[in-house]
């Protein structure tokens, strides 16, 4: 791993929804993108399918490639450490309330773009709009970041 001249480590993010198909894989794929010099980016779900095709789309519109994503179960996770764990959907914030071996638990609660109906393009909108919304909260949540 390549050291851009500090010796602060990474701090270990863990993205939570229930399939691990959608949100969870756009936050994964944004932060990742984004700030990965300064975090090292998980995302699980707590009952794993598959990535999204639309997902993979949406973000390749804004630069970011999670087309070689896999959908993970949250039991790979349990007990690791993580400095901060995000739950993306209200059903994994209930299913999982409390994670001990994280330092720092946030909830942002996005649509399920598993419910979205309609045309190609209406889903496609509807992606967009969530993964808009992710890509706000993250560069405010961990953009601003200095320290």
């Amino acid at each position: 791993m390549q050291n851009s001249g500090n010796n602060r480590e990474k701090k270990r993010v863990l993205f939570i929804c229930t399939h691990n198909a959608g949100r969870s894989q756009m936050a994964e794929g944004y932060l990742r993108a984004r700030y990965g010099d300064r975090y090292e980016v998980f995302s699980a779900g707590t009952e794993p399918s598959r990535v999204s095709p639309y997902a993979v789309r949406v973000m390749a519109e804004i630069g970011v490639d999670i087309s070689g994503h896999e959908s993970k179960s949250l039991s790979q996770f349990i007990g690791e450490e993580m400095d901060i764990v995000v739950t993306v959907c209200d059903s994994a914030q209930k299913t999982c309330p409390v994670f001990p071996w994280a330092k720092r638990i946030i909830h942002h609660g996005v649509p399920d773009p598993g419910s979205l109906r309609g045309s190609a393009e209406d889903i496609l909108s509807g992606f967009r709009a969530i993964r808009d919304d992710l890509a706000e909260w993250i560069d405010t949540e961990f953009g601003s970041v200095t320290s």
